[in-house]
């Protein structure tokens, strides 16, 4: 297993964070040392295809199952948090958790539905991000909310990564169509969904949520909430954190 760990093995808490494509299981750093402040121990896979991983099947349902280790023995979480393509991950692990703990689950601006134009863009924009990979310099122009810290990591993520990766990820989940995950929650996992400002590059549409998913839209935040926007997430940790 491939994976980042923060905290003590030992702590009473346990949060599982799952990247987005062509990220890596270190671009959790800072939400991962607010949870450690907050007495969890924190683990963060690399998804497969990423920081050097390789795999031939790139379905979100097989991400999902390559996780299944970090379930082994009933192994529970308190919070598991899923960015972008990490969010449809994350969804597509309910069937793993085990039934006697409630399990928080924070999806961080997941792509739930994609056109057949969104689709095109989408995989263009990461095919160019690939070829033309920018530098933490260049993150930090484009994204001034970002800290040094995070446009480094952002950087690294992508250059662990690769074309093929990419090309698997949106050839192996077409059509793009991942909203009926939402419709099935089970009664032992709270979800929150967390969008960012649909002028500032949202790849979650409001219209393709159940009601009654708890979602909250943050205006003038972009795409990487947990970079601009820490504490949005930390609130929704500490809100069913009283009741575990």
């Amino acid at each position: 297993m491939s994976a980042s760990h923060w905290g003590s093995p030992a702590a009473s808490k346990r949060a599982l964070l799952i990247h987005g494509l062509t990220a890596s299981s270190q671009s959790w750093e800072g939400i991962a040392q607010l949870l450690v402040a907050e007495g969890f121990f924190v683990v963060a896979p690399n998804l497969l295809g990423h920081a050097w991983r390789r795999g031939t099947d790139y379905r979100i349902s097989t991400l999902a199952e390559d996780l299944r280790p970090y379930f082994a023995m009933d192994m529970p979480y308190d919070v598991i948090i899923g960015h972008s393509l990490g969010g449809l991950v994350a969804l597509s692990l309910f069937p793993y958790l085990p039934k006697t703990k409630e399990t928080t689950v924070i999806l961080v601006d997941p792509p739930l539905e994609l056109t057949v134009e969104q689709f095109k863009k989408s995989k263009n924009k990461f095919l160019k991000e690939i070829e033309d990979s920018k530098t933490a310099d260049e993150h930090m122009a484009e994204h001034p909310a970002w800290s040094r810290s995070n446009s480094i990591l952002r950087a690294l993520g992508v250059y662990m990564c690769d074309r093929i990766v990419v090309e698997g990820i949106f050839e192996h989940n077409t059509p793009w169509s991942f909203s009926g995950l939402l419709k099935n929650i089970p009664p032992h996992v709270k979800t929150a969904l967390l969008v960012s400002d649909p002028e500032r590059g949202s790849v979650c549409h409001l219209e393709q949520v159940s009601h009654d998913v708890k979602t909250k839209v943050f205006i003038e935040i972009g795409h990487w909430i947990q970079y601009e926007c820490p504490d949005a997430i930390m609130d929704e940790v500490s809100l069913p954190r009283a009741n575990l």
